[in-house]
């Protein structure tokens, strides 16, 4: 950031906790004593800040801590998945008010789901009797940056180009940002538990594959929201797999959990979805549990390349297949294959399946937008 000088670089400041209090507010931005007041009174007139406690003193008058009002509105969030969906409502800070989920088809279309998660966002609402600055979702498809819409996704048919933001939007009197789930689970987890990793990784293993990058504090998205596609790296050998994009070969198609569920229906095991794997996993189904572990040796084979070129700290393997036997294949070939030097600091951890940190990297999105310098600039303008 340079040398902030409007109200709302100020509360950048504070909400991201670079400063919190006015000396250390004028000493960031050179502002005189007057005007830093004239802007934080601004600021605290409209409810985005208050003052009050005190830091701990080193002699002389404690000073008076700033922070940013996380009560001054809520956010609603929802993360949809393949055949699951969750919402909630959150602080500003991301602490949840309130929460529904259920079984929910993406394949049914955007209307009946959208209704769905809006009805769940309405009964949130009254609960929290709040007013809400902004509504994220999170979706299991490619979505283009600064649009509210999925671009051809393989697994949500009839959502190409859908305007999710005018469904919601009119509905909620409050602006609505979209993004993939694997991009929100990637920030969720950042922001939650490694905020100072430079190089952050999350791989969701579900119906099928995709990662999030969040590099220097931010979610790498690339040009038009194709970065982190691996489950369309196609793998040697298995030019027999069709995957849904139309293409063979697909690490998706190969290692999915669509594709390990398709194949134990094959050998006898009715399984209708990754969600089903985990469950004859759970189970102690040795067959599962070895097509699991297979799995993930492929998906570390894509990984080892991955790692080598972003050097990440840390790779969270979450989705269905998050569990202990398939994040064992995966750390045993990505270990061998990746150069020593990309790998001798990087942690693979399991994150589970992964809906919570879906939701948390939507309300960081949201807020992260709504609160951005120039927004605020604008509203209080």
């Amino acid at each position: 950031m340079t040398t902030p000088t409007s109200a709302g670089e100020l509360l950048q400041l504070v909400r991201t906790g670079q400063a919190s209090t006015r000396k250390a507010l004028q000493e960031r931005s050179g502002l005189s004593r007057s005007t830093l007041t004239a802007r934080l009174e601004q600021l605290q007139v409209a409810g985005l800040l208050t003052e009050g406690g005190q830091e701990d003193s080193t002699g002389g008058r404690p000073a008076r801590q700033l922070r940013f009002d996380e009560q001054h509105a809520v956010v609603l969030a929802a993360s949809i998945d393949t055949t699951h969906a969750e919402a909630a409502i959150t602080d500003l800070g991301g602490r949840v008010l309130g929460r529904r989920a259920g079984a929910l088809r993406v394949a049914d279309g955007p209307e009946p789901v959208l209704d769905r998660i809006a009805e769940w966002f309405e009964e949130l609402r009254a609960e929290a009797g709040r007013p809400v600055c902004g509504v994220g979702v999170s979706v299991p498809g490619p979505v283009e940056p600064g649009r509210a819409r999925v671009t051809q996704p393989p697994i949500m048919p009839g959502w190409d180009g859908y305007p999710i933001d005018g469904h919601l939007g009119a509905r909620f009197g409050a602006p609505v940002l979209v993004d993939n789930d694997a991009n929100l689970m990637a920030l969720g987890v950042h922001r939650a538990r490694y905020p100072d990793s430079a190089a952050l990784v999350v791989v969701k293993v579900s119906t099928g594959i995709g990662a999030g990058l969040v590099l220097g504090g931010e979610v790498f998205r690339g040009i038009d929201g194709g970065a982190g596609d691996i489950g369309h790296i196609r793998l040697p050998g298995h030019s027999d797999a069709r995957c849904l994009c139309g293409s063979l070969g697909c690490l998706a198609a190969v290692a999915g959990g669509g594709a390990l569920a398709a194949r134990l229906t094959e050998l006898g095991l009715p399984t209708e979805s990754g969600s089903g794997v985990r469950d004859r996993i759970a189970a102690g189904d040795p067959l599962a549990v070895r097509l699991a572990e297979v799995a993930g040796r492929q998906v570390g084979e894509v990984l080892a390349t991955l790692v080598c070129v972003v050097n990440p700290g840390v790779v969270v393997i979450a989705g269905d297949l998050a569990e202990p036997h398939f994040v064992a294949g995966v750390r045993e070939v990505l270990y061998r294959r990746a150069l020593p030097r990309a790998t001798q600091h990087l942690r693979v951890e399991i994150g589970g399946r992964g809906e919570g940190m879906a939701v948390a990297g939507a309300v960081a999105m949201v807020v992260d937008t709504v609160f951005a310098p120039a927004e605020v600039d604008r509203c209080l303008a």
